[in-house]
């Protein structure tokens, strides 16, 4: 089986389901038949989504999975929540206020350069 394709390969619109058939009996249906949002990512979206619910949300297993910085796992995730119609103006600054908060108490020396890069 091949993944459902969402956009048009020819104008890059939004594809819309119009059949469904059974494979066993083979009944079919037509009509218009929403997805859902989640089948609209990319299929490295939907990889990062179904890795992130693995990881139970918790976003250092996902860091540690994919081998790669924090930030960069924060990124995708905010990609996802983009890509999915939602805002991520609370989490961009929650995030800016832990880096503050991790450069301030690097600042004032209660933790070392190698803790702050880590929680960074």
């Amino acid at each position: 089986m091949y993944p459902v394709p969402t956009h048009c390969p020819v104008c890059h619109d939004e594809l819309r389901v119009t059949r469904m058939a059974c494979p066993n009996c083979g009944t079919a249906l037509e009509g218009h038949f929403a997805l859902g949002r989640l089948a609209s990512l990319t299929p490295e979206q939907a990889d990062f989504v179904e890795l992130f619910l693995r990881c139970e949300g918790k976003l250092n297993r996902v860091q540690e999975e994919l081998g790669i910085s924090y930030p960069t796992v924060r990124s995708r995730l905010e990609e996802v929540i983009r890509a999915l119609g939602y805002e991520v103006k609370e989490a961009r600054e929650a995030a800016e206020e832990r880096r503050r908060d991790v450069l301030q108490r690097l600042a004032r020396r209660e933790i070392t350069a190698e803790e702050a890069l880590r929680l960074l």
